[in-house]
């Protein structure tokens, strides 16, 4: 299966390696940083090389590189990479560079155990937790005294058992069980503001702090309005599919319970529009005009907006006035950043002024585009609903609570 890992900063040095099954020199990853160097923004997760298959993954600036020696499906690879990460992540708070370095030791200890001869083995926070305490000050210190190591000496109570995913005897003076439910629009918008392609990636992520085995059953009002769906592995997956429910014996803590694509177009609403306006004359200045503003929010107020406008590359300089928010232009990516914040319906943000044109240029194929970033709370915008939750195998009563939240994906309007 895996036979190395290899984590990639973003100079293209390698910082860890880690080998399993035997151990491949790093040079292997010149195949990768090869194709980083052609076209950065867009790697592709899988290459080929004469004697081994390398699949990787990008985050936080950091480059995870796994080595296979023979085919395997990709994906499989991919999430444990994921998996790989959101562990590290969970450990310590974040994932980069730096946070790798300070805590090799440990990282080195969760990888023996995430990965046996190269297959996964101890994947779930829970039980990597009871086999390796997450570091602290004080474990650090007297670990360094005494020569001990974080790794538990007993196999965790879950290891054996049919639910692996959650421990026994978890205990909790108050019990609650919290849901996020996350919609991300991806959606590309031609010049007269019509849909050309709209879709919906969601997930449900979950907080459960509840004491004993309890035995929880999540229903909606609209299940049918789910294209694709995924499940953590604590989902009854054929109760799912006879009756639409998600039932499960729910993780200790933080996880990830349902990930759901949406596409078909007449769901999807769009929450957001800009009005603009990029008039180019050769030899002259230009003017820039944009109006943003809500749409089929509910009433709900739009958050955090951010324009990226990505300019054409005869574009020298912008001088503009916002009556919201701050803007720069990079002159070197040809990038104008707009840095929005909340959306006043009564005053919509506007930008205008003029641009400056490099002179002898072609403006006849001039195809501008505005990335928009944006968040929507307490607003699923497929219209997605919670119906109810409940408790079975034990007799206390939890505090339940659900935030829906919409954000942008990729969202792109075109000029």
């Amino acid at each position: 299966m895996i036979h190395s890992l290899f984590i990639i900063n973003s100079s293209g040095d390698v910082f860890l390696e880690k080998h399993w099954r035997s151990v491949i020199s790093r040079s292997v990853c010149d195949y990768y940083l090869e194709a980083q160097r052609a076209n950065p923004n867009d790697i592709s997760p899988v290459i080929a090389t004469p004697h081994h298959y390398l699949i990787s993954i990008q985050r936080g600036g950091v480059s995870f590189v796994a080595v296979c020696m023979e085919e395997i499906p990709p994906l499989f690879v991919i999430e444990f990479l994921h998996r790989v990460v959101d562990t590290f992540q969970d450990y310590f708070s974040d994932c980069t560079e730096s946070i790798i370095k300070e805590n090799y030791v440990v990282i080195y200890e969760l990888l023996d155990e995430m990965l046996d001869n190269g297959f996964p083995l101890a994947t779930e926070s829970n039980i990597l937790k009871e086999l390796i305490k997450p570091p602290n000050i004080l474990r650090t210190i007297a670990n360094t005294v005494t020569g001990k190591t974080n790794v538990s000496e007993v196999l965790p109570t879950g290891q054996l058992s049919n639910i692996p995913w959650r421990r026994t005897g978890v205990k909790y003076t108050n019990n609650e069980a919290y849901f996020d439910v996350i919609e991300e629009v991806d959606a590309i918008i031609d010049k007269s503001g019509a849909t050309v392609f709209a879709e919906i990636q969601g997930y449900i992520d979950c907080c459960i702090k509840l004491s004993g085995m309890p035995d929880l059953t999540l229903s909606f009002m609209n299940p049918r309005l789910f294209d694709d769906v995924s499940f953590h592995p604590c989902v009854r997956f054929k109760r799912w599919e006879a009756e639409r429910v998600l039932s499960f014996i729910p993780p200790d803590g933080n996880f990830r319970l349902i990930s759901y694509h949406i596409s078909s177009q007449s769901v999807v609403a769009i929450p957001i529009y800009v009005r603009h306006n990029l008039s180019i004359k050769t030899g002259e200045q230009g003017r820039l005009d944009l109006t943003v503003g809500p749409k089929q929010t509910l009433g709900r107020t739009v958050e955090a907006v951010k324009i990226e406008v990505l300019m054409p590359k005869c574009i020298l300089n912008c001088v503009l006035t916002a009556n919201q928010g701050k803007y720069n232009f990079d002159p070197v990516s040809k990038i104008l950043h707009w840095d929005i914040g909340r959306i006043d319906v009564t005053k919509l943000p506007n930008i205008r002024g003029s641009v400056s044109i490099a002179s002898g240029s072609n403006t006849a194929e001039i195809n501008p585009s505005i990335n928009v970033h944006f968040t929507i709370n307490q607003l699923a915008v497929s219209g997605l609903k919670v119906n109810r939750l409940d408790m079975y195998g034990e007799k206390y009563k939890p505090f339940k609570g659900v935030k829906y939240i919409t954000k942008a994906g990729r969202f792109q309007i075109r000029m």
